[in-house]
């Protein structure tokens, strides 16, 4: 079973910094339009999703042709999987998990390529692994879970080497709103949508508009054959009334991702100061070393059990030992509100306490 953030359910009443939700929450009208749609419920959704496929194009200033919507993300990428079935897949580690798992379920090839930790889990080249054997690449930029954004070089080296090797080469941008708007002009990849034949993108409602719940996301596509594919295989009224609904109104809260990204800026800030506190360097430090933080959360290498200890104060982190290429002590905490970012410093300032008090190794 693929482990993830979020799992308050076994958990109630706990502080969760595992999930990278979006700490306005969910803009008001977004739950207006939930309440107001409940009645809708007794009809079929609308099929195509063409009111939303136009929100959505008016957002990323796409044309309304170019998107695919489905219940979640993670339906797209399962969706693209099972459209092209490819034979032999990359994937850039450390990475999300269910690109691997979708891959899986077409008895897939999986071939893994890791950035190392010495160069700060950036990705500068092209790995030799990406040859014309690979049949579909999956990137995350932001990555999660290491935080880094790739700049725009890069990405279009890769886009141009999947080209050359006739590879389809999938981009989650799910974090690409949280990230400075002058860094999104230069690393997101929607400029090639036109012209590029073998790209899909893939974004969320999820985190942006902080409606996990509801599950909303959606692909871009600009070659029309690709598209088709992965629309013939995808269930039919797949995205429910109340989920159509929702992305409709949140998509015209216009200045709802400015503030977002305001506040998230705020936060990080805030809880980078904080774990600055408990660094001491090496290995005797709490906090060994912090990585990526370009979009709402921040990736960072600890003493292995830090998850566990967090546990006894009722708040919850994400141990990324299961990703592959990391190893225990390393973790992800998502940017919440100043009040919960608190709780946590208070926290880890008693860990640190006690810690230092032992100095065993791990807590």
């Amino acid at each position: 079973m693929y482990r993830h953030g979020g799992d308050i359910y076994r958990h109630p009443g706990f502080l969760d910094f595992s999930a990278n939700i979006n700490p306005l929450g969910p803009p008001a009208c977004v739950l207006e339009a939930i309440k107001t749609s409940a009645a809708e419920v007794c009809h079929y959704p609308q099929i195509g999703c063409t009111r939303l496929r136009q929100a959505i194009a008016e957002l990323e200033q796409v044309r309304k042709e170019q998107i695919i919507c489905g219940n979640g993300a993670a339906e797209v990428i399962f969706s693209l999987a099972l459209a092209e079935k490819p034979q032999k897949a990359l994937l850039f580690g450390p990475s999300f998990q269910e690109y691997e798992q979708a891959l899986r379920s077409v008895d897939c090839e999986i071939v893994y390529a890791h950035v190392c930790q010495e160069e700060g889990f950036v990705w500068k080249e092209i790995p030799a692994e990406l040859d014309d054997t690979i049949d579909m690449v999956f990137f995350c930029n932001p990555n999660n879970p290491t935080g880094v954004l790739t700049e725009g070089g890069m990405m279009k080296k890769l886009l141009e080497r999947c080209e050359e090797t006739d590879t389809i080469l999938v981009v989650d941008e799910c974090f690409m709103d949280f990230v400075d708007l002058q860094k999104q002009k230069d690393a997101s990849m929607k400029v090639f949508l036109d012209d590029a034949k073998h790209l899909v993108l893939v974004k969320a409602f999820t985190k942006t508009f902080a409606i996990p719940g509801l599950r909303l996301g959606y692909g871009l596509c600009g070659d029309v054959r690709l598209r088709k594919r992965i629309q013939a295989v995808t269930q039919p009224w797949n995205v429910s009334v109340l989920a159509q609904e929702a992305g409709i109104a949140a998509v015209g809260e216009k200045n709802f991702l400015s503030r977002s990204r305001q506040m998230v800026e705020k936060e990080k800030k805030f809880l980078c100061e904080q774990i600055a506190r408990f660094a001491s360097g090496g290995k005797q430090g709490l906090f060994a070393a912090v990585y990526g933080y370009a979009a709402n959360f921040i990736f960072f290498q600890s003493v292995p059990g830090l998850e566990r200890e967090l546990m006894k104060y009722k708040i919850l982190i994400r141990d990324c030992s299961n990703f592959p290429g990391l190893c225990e002590g390393w973790y992800r905490i998502a940017v919440r509100s100043r009040e919960e970012n608190q709780s946590l410093a208070q926290a880890l300032e008693q860990i640190k306490t006690n810690y230092d008090s032992r100095k065993t190794g791990d807590i």
